[in-house]
């Protein structure tokens, strides 16, 4: 049975969904109530009455927290083009001349380096017609089920699509480079004479076992026979910098950013290699890159990481 406009109004009241969608904003029903200056029960109790007419949990409590469920965060997103198209309809009633940007999802994989993803993602900044750029970060697994129900546009990832993935995707390669061994001036004063050798019994810092590049790492690491001495491992990978900068260890960086990380984290270099290849994937339900956001992508990251 068929929906018209006619029903859809009766049956979704913007009311509730404007209090899901301020308490979302918010990150919780006591402060969106305090920005709503109403309260909390009014908030809650109309979520509910939302949950009720969907016919689905938008809320999950996870310990002291509200949490969106998968439904939540779909409802949210379209939450999020009433409310801006209602402004932009408020703005042109009231004369103020307004061009929308339109939103483009994009997932970054967590083990993709920020300044990698930044470099990557800019060029949609700078694009003719307005684009406002939405970011979330989490695990590949999670962000291709949010490609898989059109949540995403894209996904910024460090390996190729796993065979058996059960979504219809596309990975295409952006770009690829080698890495570079960082340190603080006095730890690399100490191990880097003989690169690679002097890794030897060095303080390392590590990407978590099962990560990309710790794969790549250990394969390079037996073919030169060195035994590290892994001192701290990471998903983070600002965070892995960070110790980094602090001189609790050696850390391995795309060469791609190595002159952003030695100044951002005033760190030199211990040594390169070419042998362990960091490769940068984007993923998306196209077989061809055709979205101008999507192009722009591939265009900037074969200016500055050409594979």
């Amino acid at each position: 049975m068929s929906t018209t406009p006619e029903s859809a109004l009766s049956q979704l009241n913007y009311h509730h969904l404007g209090y899901f969608w301020a308490m979302a904003r918010a990150g919780s029903v006591a402060e969106a109530a305090k920005r709503l200056h109403i309260g909390q029960a009014t908030v809650s109790g109309q979520i509910k009455v939302l949950e009720r007419t969907l016919g689905k949990k938008l809320l999950q409590r996870r310990g002291n927290r509200l949490e969106m469920t998968a439904a939540g965060k779909s409802v949210f997103r379209y939450a999020n083009e009433i409310f801006s198209i209602g402004n932009d309809l408020l703005e042109h009633i009231s004369g103020v001349s307004t061009t929308r940007a339109t939103p483009f999802h994009v997932g970054v994989a967590d083990a993709v380096p920020k300044l990698i993803a930044e470099r990557l993602l800019a060029p949609v900044l700078r694009l003719p017609a307005p684009v406002r750029l939405v970011c979330v970060e989490d695990r590949p697994e999670r962000l291709m089920a949010g490609l898989a129900a059109h949540e995403l546009d894209l996904i910024l990832t460090d390996h190729q699509i796993p065979p058996g993935g059960g979504a219809r995707a596309y990975h295409h390669l952006l770009g690829e480079c080698g890495v570079t061994w960082c340190a603080t001036p006095s730890l690399a004063a100490k191990h880097r004479r003989r690169f690679p050798r002097g890794l030897q019994d060095a303080p390392m810092l590590m990407p978590i076992e099962g990560a990309t590049l710790r794969r790549s790492l250990e394969q390079w690491f037996r073919q030169h026979r060195i035994v590290p001495r892994i001192v701290g491992e990471f998903a983070d990978s600002a965070l892995l910098k960070s110790f980094g900068h602090h001189g609790h260890g050696i850390f391995p960086v795309p060469s791609a950013i190595e002159d952003e990380v030695l100044t951002q984290y005033r760190c030199v270099v211990v040594g390169r290699t070419e042998q362990v290849r960091e490769r940068y994937y984007a993923i998306s339900v196209e077989r061809r890159l055709t979205h101008p956001a999507m192009v722009a992508i591939a265009a900037s990251a074969r200016g500055t990481m050409p594979d």
